[in-house]
């Protein structure tokens, strides 16, 4: 009898972890297919809306809120956030409200698993379902797999709940959620669990179904719920590693806000458990009032730490602080995210930043040449050819990004989209190519010849190269942030480099009939040299075409 009663709990024992394994594993899939699908559906009008920002504070945070709400990952508004403060399009101190706001978004998971609708799990699983596979529902199918995806999840809340049930008669498990009481206790296991989930909303699913069970108190699941808070700083800590400084300001104003915000309300725990009993009715129970204290925690912090993002700005940006790339190091991708490729409406926007890095570069190369061509030293010219190889590894990342895009069924619009910043990227490794292969091949006749080019001339090369310089510049910003005004410069000073190459080319002529020695080794050089400078501004009026809405100008 002693050994068929010992099998007996072995066996309940068994049933009991594997109930609860499975359980959890079912939600935490379903959770992430729901965050998979929102992202799908919502994608592109929440890159628009944060796009939009303005420099108003609560409208960050507002928009943070939304944003985070919808697609139920802080993580991806973050990554959005570092390639528009990268792009200049946002200040660090504007993103602050944001990152709040990102807090109260996370916290809608948690109110959605609160309510009492697992009976109608498994009907939203074969819902959704079926509208995931309709053929001819194809712009609904996002939304029929997040209601599938919530109903796995539910479904997972019933399978651990239905399995937690015969833990009533364990006393070690009673004695493991007495602990619980200790509110620094509690904490410490919601933080270590959520950081080893990586996801506060399966923290909060598991609070919520113990306390449906009865298996803790209020104040208790308050104190979990405040440690899910920290224990999601993980997730933005190994977010941020390898990443721009900007990434790392982004998790660090993350963490700052999440500890600050835990102990100020550590010794409040009961005051706030008071608060929630009083603003929820009786018949929403203990797992909606955990719920309402994972919002009020995170609503309270914001509305008082947004007046302060200035403050909180200058101290992420003092805790770290900007430094330069080493020369030597080989250059990576800064923005690319692959975390996003899922989302091809967010994957697309980490492109426009590296466009505008790629930008840079070969601004940088443009700067220098015409004074290197026409009177530098060898060694200028190798240097300027030294710096292509950077422009061309970070052409073969975005290329090779945007092709990764494509495999994820972007939308018609998408692809299109990811035609023109390929196109885009193509014609700005063609200047870099122009300027590598063409410029630097003239001055290096310029230097073999030993000629000398007089300064008239290369005054009117230079004026030449100076409008050819905004253009690229220009283009550049069209494309980075897909400004049609930026687009509509570069093609617009086609008439003013018209001209000033025709000056050029005029006193060239002139100068080709003057008694000087080696006039036609010069005149090669210096016609060559405007020739290639008109071939710049060619692809840089094509990638300011590549800008969306161009076609209908």
């Amino acid at each position: 009898m002693h050994l068929m009663a010992q099998t007996t709990a072995d066996l309940s024992t068994t049933e009991i972890i594997i109930g609860l394994v499975g359980g959890l594993a079912l939600f935490l899939f379903g959770l992430e297919q729901m965050a998979s699908g929102l992202k799908i559906a919502a994608g592109e009008g929440m890159k628009t809306i944060l796009a939009r920002l303005t420099s108003n504070r609560f409208s960050g945070l507002l928009t943070g809120t939304l944003v985070t709400g919808v697609v139920q990952s802080s993580s991806v508004t973050t990554v959005l956030l570092v390639g528009f403060i990268s792009a200049g399009l946002m200040t660090m101190k504007q993103s602050i409200g944001v990152i709040l706001g990102a807090d109260i978004g996370s916290t809608f998971t948690a109110q959605i698993i609160a309510f009492k609708v697992h009976n109608a799990a498994l009907v939203m699983i074969a819902g959704g379902f079926a509208v995931s596979y309709l053929p001819r529902w194809e712009r609904v199918r996002p939304y029929g797999r997040v209601v599938m995806a919530l109903g796995l999840v539910f479904f997972g809340m019933n399978v651990m709940g239905d399995s937690a049930s015969p833990l009533r008669k364990h006393q070690a498990f009673i004695d493991l959620m007495m602990s619980m009481e200790h509110p620094v206790l509690g904490i410490i296991i919601g933080a270590l669990f959520t950081a080893i989930v990586q996801s506060s909303a399966a923290t909060m699913g598991i609070v919520i179904m113990l306390a449906g069970q009865g298996f803790i108190s209020l104040p208790a699941g308050i104190a979990l719920a405040l440690g899910a808070n920290i224990g999601t700083c993980a997730t933005a800590i190994l977010a941020s590693i390898g990443k721009p400084r900007e990434a790392v300001r982004a998790a660090i104003a993350h963490i700052l806000f999440k500890i600050v915000g835990v102990l100020l309300w550590l010794p409040l725990i009961d005051q706030l458990a008071s608060l929630v009993e009083w603003i929820t009715p009786d018949e929403s129970g203990m797992p909606r009032q955990i719920a309402n204290a994972h919002t009020v925690f995170n609503v309270i912090n914001a509305l008082v730490f947004v007046w302060f993002a200035g403050v909180f700005a200058w101290i992420v940006c003092r805790l770290v602080p900007d430094r330069p790339e080493p020369e030597d190091r080989v250059i990576k991708p800064k923005y690319l995210d692959h975390a996003l490729l899922k989302t091809p409406a967010l994957a697309i926007e980490t492109v426009r930043p590296e466009i505008r890095r790629m930008g840079k570069r070969v601004e940088r190369m443009l700067v220098d040449a015409p004074s290197a061509v026409l009177a530098g030293s060898s060694e200028d010219l190798s240097r300027i050819a030294a710096m292509d190889d950077d422009v061309d590894r970070i052409h073969g990342y975005i290329i090779t990004y945007l092709g990764e895009i494509s495999q994820h069924s972007p939308s018609d619009r998408q692809r299109e989209e990811i035609m023109n910043l390929m196109a885009a990227a193509n014609h700005l490794e063609h200047i870099g190519d122009t300027i590598e292969t063409n410029l630097v091949a003239l001055g290096r006749q310029r230097v073999e010849r030993q000629v000398t080019i007089s300064e008239e001339t290369a005054g009117r090369i230079h004026r030449v190269a100076e409008a050819v310089i905004g253009s690229v510049r220009s283009a550049v910003q069209a494309v980075s942030a897909m400004d049609l005004e930026a687009a509509r410069v570069v093609t617009g000073m086609k008439d003013q480099i018209g001209s000033l190459v025709d000056e050029a080319y005029s006193h060239q002529a002139q100068r080709l009939v003057a008694p000087e020695p080696d006039r036609l080794a010069l005149y090669t050089v210096e016609a060559d040299m405007i020739e290639n400078l008109k071939r710049v501004y060619y692809f840089a009026k094509r990638m300011a075409k590549t800008v969306r809405g161009w076609d209908k100008e």
